[in-house]
């Protein structure tokens, strides 16, 4: 167990991974400093569901940053572009879907690092995914390490010597269900959180875009019943085309 004096940041969207990677942030010891942003998504009613969590969670400060990356677009999470419905998981698996927003992770990383350096955190907690995931670029192993090499050579407290940055990514190699596994087993309280690209105005999820799917396959392979509202009655998605 890491010493309960020492400090994370944790990258919180309100959804299963990043909600899990916050549980396992408090189980090992660290005073949780978690960092969500509003950033033009189009599912902005997952911040909503990063305030509950972090509030269950007990994190020290929930910070919330503003920020429009809708002045870029190039993603249907930012941009008027339709969010995919209802593909397999092999059309899933395959490629960079128009739902990827460019450099998020980046930039959002760049975040925690400056609010890493004034809260005297050496670590910073990301839930990224490579297994049942939608093929982001910045979800791989070799992308965090190639940051967190980045990040020690970035700030003033890492060059007078005061800190040795550390990026985690425990759920990287985890597939949904082993995710939505290990949350239960910290209590994680699935019911507060949120995944839909393209929730209805009163927040149900629309059981068919891709994070919805990934979502329902992971409940549904854990063997637990997803806690949250759907527009519709979901089911995981189809093996094939």
């Amino acid at each position: 167990m890491i010493q309960q004096s020492k400090s994370a940041v944790v990258l919180l969207s309100g959804g299963i991974d990043s909600t899990t990677t916050l549980a396992i942030a408090k189980h090992e010891g660290f005073r949780l400093h978690a960092l969500t942003f509003r950033y033009g998504q189009r599912h902005a009613i997952e911040i909503d569901a990063a305030r509950r969590v972090a509030q269950a969670l007990g994190v020290v400060r929930h910070a919330i940053v503003d920020m429009d990356l809708r002045v870029f677009g190039g993603s249907a999470l930012t941009d008027d572009l339709a969010v995919p419905k209802s593909r397999t998981l092999d059309e899933i698996a395959h490629g960079i879907p128009i739902t990827y927003v460019p450099a998020r992770n980046t930039i959002f990383l760049a975040y925690a690092l400056a609010y890493a350096e004034v809260s005297q955190s050496e670590d910073v907690f990301i839930g990224v995914n490579a297994r049942d995931y939608s093929g982001y670029p910045d979800c791989r192993p070799e992308y965090i390490q190639a940051f967190e090499a980045m990040a020690n050579l970035a700030t003033k407290a890492a060059v007078e010597g005061r800190q040795r940055l550390r990026i985690h990514s425990p759920l990287i190699h985890l597939d949904k269900a082993q995710i939505i596994q290990r949350g239960l087993e910290l209590g994680v309280d699935y019911a507060l959180t949120h995944s839909c690209y393209d929730p209805t105005p009163d927040g149900a999820a629309c059981g068919q875009c891709d994070s919805c799917l990934l979502r329902l396959k992971g409940f549904a392979e854990a063997g637990v019943a997803d806690p949250i509202a759907y527009r519709t009655s979901p089911s995981a998605p189809r093996p094939r085309g």
